[in-house]
């Protein structure tokens, strides 16, 4: 599948400094920077704030940044885990082979992000906004997305099992190379979604329909 749209790639200078994570007393502010081969442990801040920020080998634990704002930032091979990114604003971000299980995204607004090979099961995207958003070649088992908003979003050789779109509109969206057993979908959300024979079969399976062969 050929994305349909371009994602516009974090603007990141060469000459990033190398910084140690610490808590700011004032209103917590990153830039042109990166952080690495660090773990970040039982941070609760709102609306911490990072612009042209590398993280790379970052491990983050018990972590709430609720409210944060990422602008032109990269997540590499990092542990996101069970983190409150939720009413998250986040443009020009790229998750890279990193570890995203139980992310909370919730309420979040997402445009111009990349996820890439990331192990993103359970997380959670309820009520987000998405727009200008790819998923290459993650796992996306029992993730949340029910009442969020999609434009321009695609899912490329994704596991997607149980995952949750109950009222997210899928039209538009092509699903035809990932895999799953069972998603759960209501059919007025699934017009205009493109999916396999296979898949279409299931689909039509969960109407009542049976199949001859």
């Amino acid at each position: 599948m050929a994305t349909k749209f371009k994602i516009e790639q974090p603007k990141i200078p060469y000459d990033l400094t190398p910084t140690d994570f610490h808590v700011m007393d004032d209103e917590p502010y990153y830039e042109l920077c990166i952080i690495s081969d660090c773990s970040i442990i039982g941070e609760d801040i709102h609306r911490i704030r990072f612009e042209q920020v590398i993280f790379k080998n970052v491990t983050f634990v018990d972590v709430s940044f609720r409210n944060i704002e990422l602008t032109d930032v990269i997540f590499e091979k990092c542990n996101l885990s069970n983190t409150d990114f939720s009413d998250a604003i986040i443009h020009r971000v790229e998750f890279k082979e990193s570890k995203i299980l139980g992310l909370n995204l919730s309420d979040a607004t997402l445009g111009n992000v990349r996820f890439e090979n990331c192990h993103a099961n359970l997380s959670n995207f309820g009520f987000a906004k998405l727009k200008q958003v790819m998923f290459d070649s993650c796992s996306l088992c029992n993730v949340d997305v029910f009442e969020a908003k999609f434009n321009k979003v695609a899912f490329k050789q994704c596991d997607l099992n149980e995952a949750n779109f109950i009222g997210t509109s899928l039209k538009g969206v092509d699903l035809s190379n990932c895999r799953f057993q069972q998603i759960s979908v209501s059919l007025d959300d699934l017009k205009g979604c493109e999916v396999s024979t296979e898949q279409a079969i299931g689909f039509a399976a969960l109407m009542g329909l049976k199949i001859k062969e």
